[in-house]
């Protein structure tokens, strides 16, 4: 018989952890005719919460700006909590930084693309996000190697 135990991965909970909407220019831009820039960053942040508890937060900041001023900037976090234990320590990187946040950005894209909609624009749906690609920047940059990917 193994002494080995089964590898557990579990979503606990997903939520929203932070949202904000400013429209610091209205009501005057809201009258301008130009269409606005969109820049958009996002971010994946895993914390550990407790022995094999997991916070995954996926972050987006969303501003649209017309010359320099602001139209409106959404700056969003959405959770989740996650029990993983019993894998591989190789595997845990992939899983927190890949798997997690997968599961996790499907709730930020329709949060923000809900919140500017309620905000009296129409929404700005968030692209599908490569967390593979993703995870591989961020492993080359930590090892000091230049990297080809970005994201928008």
């Amino acid at each position: 018989m193994a002494d080995t135990l089964d590898p557990v991965f579990q979503i606990q909970r997903v939520y929203l952890k932070d949202l904000s909407l400013e429209q610091p220019n209205s009501p005057g831009i809201l009258l301008e005719q130009e269409q606005p820039t969109v820049d958009i960053q996002l971010g994946v942040d895993a914390q550990p919460v407790t022995e094999g508890i997991y916070e995954i937060t996926v972050s987006a900041t969303v501003q649209t700006k017309i010359q320099d001023k602001t139209v409106f900037l959404v700056e969003a976090k959405q959770a989740g909590i996650f029990e993983i234990r019993n894998l591989p320590e190789d595997q845990m990187g992939p899983i927190l930084g890949i798997a997690c946040p997968q599961i996790v950005y499907p709730y930020l894209r329709g949060n923000v693309a809900d919140v500017i909609q309620r905000g009296g624009f129409p929404p700005v749906h968030l692209a599908e996000i490569n967390f593979q690609a993703m995870y591989e920047q961020q492993q080359a940059q930590a090892a000091g190697q230049p990297s080809a990917i970005t994201t928008q």
